[in-house]
């Protein structure tokens, strides 16, 4: 029998309490940075058991302005903003370099938190890239040394010949430069957390940068 697709959606619930904690959230106990609160707030979703926490959306636009999304790691967030990688030639280093700015979306749904982030994104030197590909792991490696990202692949058995090429040079060329593997830094110009509730009355903070600092403020659910 085939599945009703509207039937088996309305059949899911958000958030159910057998697997859900809905922790309180204070905002007016918040810290004024929201980069505090993110550390704060990932630390949480690690401990509560959040499957790959450091997991995020991000959305960028072409040249034209369409919209696109897909899933990418965090490499680390800090003062100079919240960073991911990729290849220089890729979909998204390409709509980076034609609109480089961007949008980041995190969901935790075993605390029910989202956190939203937006701002320009700008290239890190290239040894700062480097370096983060070479601190991760030989498949890590081995994946940015296939290269070819986003471009047509003509079948499966392709990608295997060349994967396989990739890990042999990756586990006798740890150090293997890959020049268009890129490190992306988004500076936050506004950073949103939103925490759910049991009965709707969802709390959203909104982080906005001035030119006096971060400023905060509610907006309705």
């Amino acid at each position: 029998m085939a599945t009703d697709l509207h039937e088996l959606l309305r059949s899911l619930r958000v958030w159910d309490p057998e697997t859900t904690e809905l922790p309180a959230f204070d905002p007016a106990a918040a810290p004024g940075d929201p980069l505090a609160l993110f550390t704060e707030w990932f630390a949480q979703a690690v401990a509560a058991g959040q499957t790959e926490p450091h997991t995020m959306s991000l959305a960028t636009a072409d040249a034209d302005g369409t919209p696109d999304v897909r899933i990418v790691m965090l490499h680390g967030a800090d003062a100079d903003g919240w960073s991911f990688a990729t290849h220089a030639g890729s979909r998204k280093g390409r709509q980076l370099a034609a609109r480089p700015y961007a949008a980041l979306g995190f969901y935790w749904p075993v605390q029910g938190r989202q956190i939203r982030v937006r701002g320009p994104v700008t290239a890190a030197p290239s040894q700062e890239g480097q370096a983060d590909l070479h601190a991760r792991s030989t498949g890590a490696l081995a994946a940015a040394l296939t290269g070819r990202q986003s471009e047509v692949l003509g079948t499966t058995e392709e990608l295997a010949r060349a994967s396989e090429q990739a890990w042999e040079q990756a586990r006798r060329e740890p150090d293997a430069p890959v020049p268009s593997w890129t490190l992306y830094r988004l500076r936050p110009e506004e950073v949103e957390f939103f925490q759910g509730d049991a009965r709707r009355r969802h709390v959203r903070l909104r982080y906005r940068r001035t030119e006096a600092g971060w400023a905060t403020e509610l907006l309705w659910p």
